[in-house]
């Protein structure tokens, strides 16, 4: 069976959970053996057989980038024609799968790592061009054969967005981690070198800087922690101006009140984010909206304890009080996932991460457990098989609907 996975990130252009998802699913199913995996994916041709890449359109070089986005996606949508399934993988690429499908009669199962109805700060990023964008994930999502949602959450985030979409058709598949990849490794000399001390305690965030990871509200809970505990930000790839200047305002004010807070803005190879994650003492994720969120695996992994907004898929990996911290949140139901109260969720935030850096020990056997989780409930070779079942099951259901009376 041939199989066309369709994305804007995969390696070496990765820059958040996607891009991560998406390389390691392609690793799952190759390696079993019975699959022709072939990839599409945004950016420069890559020296990897099977793989193609799609640089921009000169012609669109001036364009909006929601249109540049469409101009690759026609270039993606013909390469696909053959295939047995075509399986895209966020609003970039979904409009190529939706048009492949229509041109190679083969059927489209789309993977839901996040909906752009469920993130609205995306027009500051976009403008006009975030209207192109939902239109092309609605319009896939809706003529999809299957939707993969990474999380139980995110399922019921799609049947809400998308209230056409049949739900015996959306199928929850977790994300997962390579247990190998991301394991404990102590490593004081590079942390040093980041400008972190190995040897004292730290509160580590790791993501991009956009609204839905929730940077700000992490940046006013720090404010309380106690003197000793340095506050680790690998934090960059900004969505907008805005959202820079004010993550930048708040660590000026943070730094002016304390010291031992340390940001790193550029993207790190995955040794010196192990080796961050290693000498940490609990990591954090105040996401507002996170369908999964990859980097709880990743820390999770590395025997590092979690504090994280019980939002989303979050509360799916991270289990309150065995392996980390879950903080409640009352959210806005208009899509943002805006706090209600933002200062009792900064409050709740900071209350939790005081009381994970205030007994080690414990911090250190809540670690144990989320090792024991990661690899337990999220490997990629389970992962890997769920997928190709959900590709065998839309197969029959196409075979089983072509022998239905008055369908011929």
């Amino acid at each position: 069976m041939r199989v066309d996975i369709l994305t804007k990130e995969y390696p070496p252009n990765i820059y958040g959970g996607a891009g991560v998802h998406v390389s390691e699913l392609v690793r799952a199913l190759r390696s079993r053996g019975d699959l022709d995996v072939r990839v599409h994916a945004f950016g420069e041709p890559v020296a990897e057989e099977g793989t193609t890449g799609y640089a921009d359109l000169p012609d669109l070089a001036d364009a909006n980038a929601a249109i540049k986005t469409l101009g690759v996606d026609l270039a993606m949508a013909g390469d696909c024609v053959g295939a047995d399934i075509v399986h895209s993988h966020t609003w970039y690429a979904n409009f190529a799968g939706h048009l492949a499908s229509l041109l190679g009669g083969m059927p489209h199962v789309v993977t839901a790592h996040s909906l752009e109805p469920m993130r609205p700060w995306k027009a500051e990023q976009l403008g006009g061009g975030y209207r192109v964008s939902s239109f092309a994930e609605r319009t896939a999502y809706e003529a999809a054969d299957a939707v993969v949602a990474v999380s139980e959450g995110m399922r019921q985030d799609v049947l809400r967005a998308y209230p056409t979409v049949d739900p015996d058709k959306v199928k929850v598949v977790h994300n997962g981690i390579d247990s190998q990849l991301w394991q404990r490794h102590r490593d004081p000399d590079t942390v040093r070198r980041l400008g972190v001390d190995p040897d004292g305690k730290s509160v580590i965030f790791v993501g991009r800087i956009t609204r839905q990871k929730g940077l700000p509200y992490l940046l006013r809970a720090a404010a309380s922690l106690p003197p000793d505990v340095q506050l680790v930000l690998c934090a960059g790839s900004p969505d907008t101006p805005e959202i820079m200047a004010e993550v930048e305002g708040l660590m000026q004010e943070l730094k002016a009140t304390r010291e031992g807070v340390v940001w790193i803005p550029e993207m790190l190879p995955r040794a010196d984010v192990v080796a961050l994650l290693s000498a940490a003492t609990v990591f954090a994720c105040p996401s507002i909206y996170e369908p999964l969120g990859i980097v709880n695996l990743e820390a999770m992994a590395c025997e590092l304890p979690v504090v994280a907004t019980a939002t989303g898929g979050i509360p799916e990996v991270v289990v309150d009080g065995e392996t980390g911290w879950l903080v409640p949140i009352e959210q806005k139901q208009d899509g943002s996932g805006i706090p209600l109260d933002p200062d009792r969720f900064v409050a709740d935030l900071a209350a939790a991460l005081n009381d994970a850096v205030s007994d080690v020990p414990r911090a250190d056997r809540m670690g144990l457990a989320g090792r024991k989780r990661a690899v337990e409930s999220f490997s990629w070779n389970a992962i890997g098989e769920q997928t190709n079942q959900v590709y065998l099951d839309v197969l029959r259901r196409r075979q089983l609907a072509s022998m239905e009376p008055g369908t011929q």
